[in-house]
């Protein structure tokens, strides 16, 4: 079991006009312009495009006799439940896709269900683990050490970690299922972190949670095995794991590989409090990558505004073409580096930072 870490604290006074500064503009731009921070009319439109998109495809995949046009069906409809779960549940576990936490907490449950990761786990990593604390070695648990992977130069070294930046896509591709059919249960069963942080413990929590993976495994697994019964089992497993391996393959580029290109990382001090304040450890730890159409920013759910994403959790993802506005304006006021790189700047860096980290001794 995971021995339970001691409060870290930031110290809030370094950046405490930045803070404010960033957070009134944000308040002056909702005011300006009549708007609330949660979703509108045109992501609950994205959203039900995506369900429909979604379902569309599972029942295409489901009338197939050819294995090939099956597997295709089945690999776009993964695809679209990773996009609505980029899209939607990043947001409701924020609670900046409804205004009522409840309506945000069954929104994720049944959103989650075809990917099969259970949405109060991964919150809880996230919100919890993760925004607080990014890059800092045993808080954020996106960086935990795995024994294949160094992501820190705090990790231990293996001889076979010098090539990690030409095997790592095949690490990054197991995410989900290890998600799926390990992280998850260990969090249920309180092995990583305290399970007081879950909403529900007891027998509601785990009804919840299973109820959750039973649906899962019927609808991705056993309703397609029975209806097709022309493919044997092994290929619809088959179909499923490489469904999974490049769903996770493009999550982990464009979320934990922010934090990779930024390649800042800490331990936590003696005495339980950072030198820096929360703001400053953000823009320490996190970066914004762009791509030449908004659209398709907005289609990604805006994961490429990381930084964005990481100063602003409060608002929808709607809002942050205009917020990195802000955060440019603000940057500039107060004199901090704030740059953005492309995609290709982002593939560059990731391999570079897995590169450094590979070497003995770094």
């Amino acid at each position: 079991m995971r021995q339970p870490q001691p409060i870290l604290h930031f110290t809030a006074e370094q950046d405490a006009l930045l803070r404010s500064a960033l957070n009134t503009a944000a308040k002056n731009y909702l005011c300006s312009t009549n708007e609330h921070r949660y979703a509108d009319t045109g992501m609950f439109v994205k959203l039900g495009l995506l369900s429909a998109l979604c379902l569309l495809f599972y029942f295409m995949a489901l009338c197939q006799q050819s294995a090939w046009v099956f597997f295709v069906c089945y690999f776009v409809f993964i695809t679209l439940a990773l996009l609505l779960a980029i899209n939607v549940v990043h947001d409701a576990s924020h609670n900046v896709f409804f205004k009522s936490s409840k309506a945000n907490v069954w929104l994720n449950r049944i959103i989650t269900i075809p990917l099969g990761i259970d949405p109060e786990c991964w919150r809880i990593r996230h919100v919890i683990q993760h925004h607080p604390f990014t890059n800092i070695e045993y808080y954020d648990l996106d960086i935990e050490y795995n024994g294949v992977l160094r992501q820190t130069p705090f990790q231990v070294h293996h001889w076979f970690m010098r090539y990690q930046q030409y095997y790592w896509p095949l690490v990054a591709g197991m995410t989900f299922p290890t998600i799926i059919w390990c992280f998850d249960w260990q969090d249920r069963l309180g092995l990583k972190f305290d399970k007081n942080k879950f909403t529900y413990n007891g027998i509601i929590g785990w009804t919840a949670f299973l109820i959750i993976k039973f649906l899962h495994i019927i609808l991705a697994i056993v309703l397609p095995y029975f209806i097709c019964s022309q493919f044997s089992i092994w290929f619809i497993l088959l179909t499923y794991c490489l469904s999974q391996f490049f769903a996770s393959l493009i999550f982990v580029i464009l979320i934990l590989g922010t934090h990779w290109a930024k390649a800042t990382f800490y331990q936590a001090p003696d005495n339980g409090v950072m030198s820096h304040g929360p703001i400053q450890h953000v823009f320490n730890t996190t970066l914004n990558w762009r791509l030449k159409s908004p659209t398709i920013e907005y289609w990604l759910g805006g994961l490429n505004l990381h930084l964005t994403h990481h100063i602003f959790p409060g608002f929808s993802h709607r809002h942050y073409q205009h917020l990195t506005k802000i955060i440019q304006q603000i940057t500039e006021q107060y004199q901090i580096d704030y740059h953005e790189i492309t995609l290709l700047e982002l593939f560059k860096q990731q391999q570079l930072f897995l590169k450094q980290m590979g070497k003995r001794g770094d």
